[in-house]
Order: C-alpha cells, then sequence, then structure tokens
C-alpha cells in the first residue's frame, strides 16, 4: 500500500478540517510558486498553500505579497473550514457512524493501532470508534503533526483569510463545506479503508516526508511537489486521482475562466497539489485555451 496514498488524499481533506501536517524548510533567496493569468482586462493570481504550518515558517515574499495587495479579492477552495458551526453538523453527518463502530470495520491489529495512537493524541478510543474510516483517518493523521509544533491556525488560508477580512476585501469559494467533505464521505468502504491503514503506516514514519515536501514547496520545487502530491496517488489509485485531483481541478478551470471573462485582480489560493503535475489546475486551464505564467 502507498504512503502516498494518504499523503496525497489528506492534501485535499486538509481544507475540510484544517487538519494536515506540513513544515517548512527552504534554500536561499527560494519562495513558494506563484502563477498568474491575463486578459486585456484581468489578472488572477494562483498561489499553492500548505494548510497548517508552524507558527514561525518564513513564506511571505515580496511577490506574493505584491499580488495579494493588488487584488481586490481572495478566492479559496472552501470559506467556512474553520468555523465550528459550519463544519460540526457536516462532520456529525458524514463522519460519524456509531450504529457501526469503526472497530467492526477493520482487523482487531489495526484498530488497537489506530487507538493507541488516538490515546497518545488525546482522544478516547470510543470517540474514535465513532469515526467512519476516513474522519478517523484524517484525524489520527494530524496527532503527530500538533505534537511536532505544527498550527492549523498558522496555515497559509489562514493568514490570507485574516489579511483579506481586515483589508474589507472579498472571500469567494469553488466549493462548499459539504461538497468538499462528501468527497470522502462518498468513497467505497474498501478504499476508507485503505486510506486509514495507509495514513497509520505514514504516521508510524513520524514528520520526516511532511518535511522534505514543505520544503520543495517554499523552495517553489514544482517537479518534487508533483512526486509528492500526485505520482503514486495517480498510479496506484487512479479512480480516487480522478475524483479528487482531476475532476476537482476541471471545474476550478471552468469557473476561472468565467471569473477572467469579468475585470479586475484576484488572488486563488489551493493546495499545492491542484497546480502541478499533467492534470493541474493550470493545464485545465491550457485546454480552455488559456495560458497560466509563472511569475518571476
Amino acid at each position: 500500500m502507498s504512503r502516498k496514498f494518504g499523503q496525497s488524499a489528506r492534501r485535499v481533506a486538509a481544507g475540510l478540517v484544517s487538519v494536515l501536517a506540513l513544515g517548512f524548510a527552504g534554500t536561499a533567496l527560494a519562495e513558494p510558486a506563484l502563477w498568474a493569468v491575463k486578459d486585456k482586462d484581468s489578472t488572477i493570481y494562483l498561489f499553492g498553500t500548505i494548510h497548517v504550518l508552524k507558527p514561525d515558517t518564513p513564506w511571505r515574499s515580496a511577490r506574493i505579497d505584491k499580488a495579494l495587495a493588488a487584488s481586490g479579492d481572495l478566492t479559496l477552495e472552501i470559506v467556512g473550514a474553520d468555523d465550528p458551526a459550519v463544519m460540526q453538523p457536516l462532520v456529525a453527518k458524514y463522519g460519524l457512524d456509531p450504529a457501526h463502530p469503526l472497530s467492526t470495520k477493520l482487523a482487531p491489529a489495526t484498530f488497537q493501532h489506530a487507538a493507541e495512537l488516538a490515546q497518545g493524541g488525546g482522544m478516547p478510543p470510543q470517540m474514535l470508534n465513532m469515526m467512519r474510516p476516513w474522519l478517523a483517518a484524517v484525524s489520527l493523521s494530524l496527532i503527530p503533526v500538533i505534537k511536532a509544533g505544527y498550527d492549523p491556525k498558522s496555515g497559509v488560508e489562514q493568514v490570507l483569510i485574516r489579511e483579506i477580512k481586515a483589508a474589507g476585501k472579498a472571500e469567494n469559494a469553488f466549493e462548499t463545506p459539504e461538497q468538499q467533505i462528501r468527497f470522502f464521505a462518498d468513497l467505497s468502504a474498501k478504499t476508507e479503508a485503505d486510506f486509514l491503514r495507509s495514513t497509520l503506516d505514514e504516521v508510524d514514519e513520524g514528520v520526516g516526508k511532511i518535511d522534505k515536501m514543505v520544503a520543495a514547496w517554499a523552495a517553489g520545487d514544482t517537479a518534487e511537489l508533483e512526486s509528492e502530491f500526485v505520482s503514486e496517488m495517480k498510479g496506484d489509485y487512479p479512480e480516487l486521482y480522478e475524483l479528487l485531483i482531476v475532476k476537482r481541478n476541471q471545474d476550478w478551470a471552468g469557473q476561472l475562466k468565467t471569473k477572467l471573462a469579468g475585470s479586475g485582480v484576484s488572488f486563488v489560493a489551493v493546495g499545492s497539489g491542484h497546480l502541478v503535475g499533467p492534470d493541474s489546475v493550470q493545464a485545465q486551464l491550457a485546454k480552455l485555451g488559456i495560458k497560466a505564467e509563472r511569475v518571476e
């Protein structure tokens, strides 16, 4: 079972419950990648995000700050992921299944492994047992990350939202919170269980691989990001890749085409996995006759 399945899927899941572990290591003068789409009266900046960071992670640059300042609005994957009033009812509806305990869906050793990890993170095993596998995977993936010093409130989206609100600018979203949660809630039972098992394998390895991935993000290394986010998920889980990456990128590209038909400057921030690889948002835009160029 590929570790990258858990890594790639949780990049998507992070937007819905603000969980995903990422860190930083960069090189001198390097910075996260930024792209721009333009026509005669519009500019749309595309920025790949990291959903959870250490509080002291440096990622701002003059290019990013200039693009954000010039933009009249911010578009994210979803709006409301940090609002318990929005998320808790959805998680209860789609993520909890007390009538069918998690312990009945997994091998005893696998559930015991999950329960030990949950207890080590302060989550009672009985709470874990109420969760569907996808929610258990997302929740357990955060435990070692927080222990390593990462903070959901320090993620890129949270920083951008605070700045946009302070400036009185508009927030938009490609998807609703319910849409994003259902990408996971509608997975087959087998895929859900695979997701959880791969998460447990990955957690056992610690946060070293996460640090490596974010080093690539911070350095703007799109080839390494493609390897970390896309390649194995595409090869090992093509149906999941098609659902979570390709179809969403196609939808977003269509929305961006409509937005480009208007006027003004906009800043779009989505998970970095959507802006790398052969099926990226930029690739989908190219199929629509729209060119995205990296801002240098």
